[in-house]
């Protein structure tokens, strides 16, 4: 049965909000993070997705990822699933823990921070703003989480940003190169301007087999991020049932 936890469920999960720990992950990322090390981008059946939160979790696993955020659209229901399944499979495993295996024998589980992704209006265009680390039960998040794309002011993406902020986590512009109305040089200047905290520089455009970061939208990107200070992430985008791949 498909599981997709409330807000109110479980506890709020401190380590998933640890944007320091984070914003350091995002530092060191590059062309060959993703999607065996890393991946902070991918959806699940909580919004348009096919994969399962645990589902999502098995395959982190099995691929060996030190760390993932699930970035459902306007929702955290899917990371309160897939932290609950991890809270279960640390429980699972702990006497393997308190054995005289070594680090390289024992099994490894990646770390999961908040994530969602919300449509904002940025320059007359429609953008997505990934959301990492924040506190999913502060109150300037709400609009954002309720399944639906915000009206008004809330969805400007200035305001977005703040709110991602706010709730202490830090704000992404997602997939700069993919509107079709605005250009990296238009969109990501403006973001800048509003204190945004980075941009999905490693991104498969084509939707390439293998998943690989396409070339020349990188290295735009790239250089316009270092122009403004902008942290690097990446991510498979993942709405498949595979979460090495876009589709």
């Amino acid at each position: 049965m498909t599981l997709c936890v409330s807000q109110q469920s479980i506890s709020t999960q401190p380590a998933a909000q640890n944007k320091a720990a984070l914003g350091r992950v995002f530092q060191a990322i590059d062309a060959d993070s993703c999607p065996t090390a890393y991946n902070f981008h991918l959806h699940t059946v909580c919004s348009d997705g096919k994969l399962r939160p645990e589902e999502v979790m098995e395959q982190a696993i099995s691929i060996g990822l030190k760390g993932l955020t699930i970035t459902d659209h306007h929702s955290v229901k899917g990371y309160y699933a897939a932290q609950q399944w991890l809270d279960k499979w640390w429980i699972d495993h702990s006497n393997l823990y308190q054995s005289d295996r070594t680090v390289a024998e024992l099994p490894q589980a990646p770390q999961l921070w908040t994530g969602v992704e919300i449509n904002a209006g940025l320059l007359d265009t429609e953008v997505h703003i990934l959301g990492y680390a924040f506190n999913p039960e502060h109150p300037r998040m709400q609009p954002y989480l309720q399944n639906h794309v915000v009206k008004g002011p809330d969805y400007q993406a200035s305001e977005v940003i703040h709110s991602i902020q706010a709730a202490g986590g830090l704000a992404v512009l997602a997939h700069p190169a993919r509107y079709a109305r605005r250009s990296p040089e238009d969109l990501i200047p403006e973001a800048a301007s509003f204190g945004i905290d980075g941009i999905e520089t490693y991104y498969a455009y084509k939707n390439p087999k293998p998943w690989k970061p396409s070339p020349k939208q990188t290295a735009q990107v790239h250089e316009l991020g270092a122009t403004y200070g902008l942290l690097n992430t990446c991510g498979t985008d993942t709405h498949g049932s595979n979460l090495l791949l876009r589709l």
